[in-house]
């Protein structure tokens, strides 16, 4: 279970940071990005997807994290949601800015299939019985 925390918890803390850089400068410039790498998406500035990086990424992540170290019952699924929702957000990216990101990219999927596997220990660990 502390892995599953300790994975949420980087993820949370690096999408809270890249999302708030991308809000802070929509245009991309805090991070050296220019608007023509969303050429084929439907936005026209990294504030939306800043928005969804900061709140979905980054927030969500950290609230997994937090019931994870409770032992919360909703654990396993939000462990799970938030390893699904990591690579979808990575493959998006990779849709749509084809030629960016290989080895960022490479880690992210590793980190969100991580993340929903982790889902399926916390289920394990929540189901066993406490030692009193």
């Amino acid at each position: 279970m502390i892995t599953a925390a300790i994975l949420e918890i980087f993820l949370g803390i690096g999408a809270l940071a890249g999302g708030l850089g991308l809000i802070l400068a929509p245009d991309g410039s805090g991070f050296g990005f220019s608007t023509a790498l969303l050429a084929g998406s439907p936005f026209t500035s990294f504030l939306v997807p800043g928005i969804i990086l900061f709140t979905v990424l980054g927030i969500g992540p950290l609230v997994a994290a937090v019931l994870t170290l409770r032992r919360s019952p909703a654990a396993p699924t939000l462990a799970l949601v938030v390893g699904i929702l990591l690579v979808g957000w990575i493959v998006v990216e990779m849709v749509i800015m084809a030629h960016l990101g290989g080895v960022l990219w490479a880690f992210y999927l590793l980190l969100g299939v991580a993340i929903a596997a982790q889902s399926q220990v916390i289920s394990r660990c929540s189901q066993r019985p406490t030692k009193r």
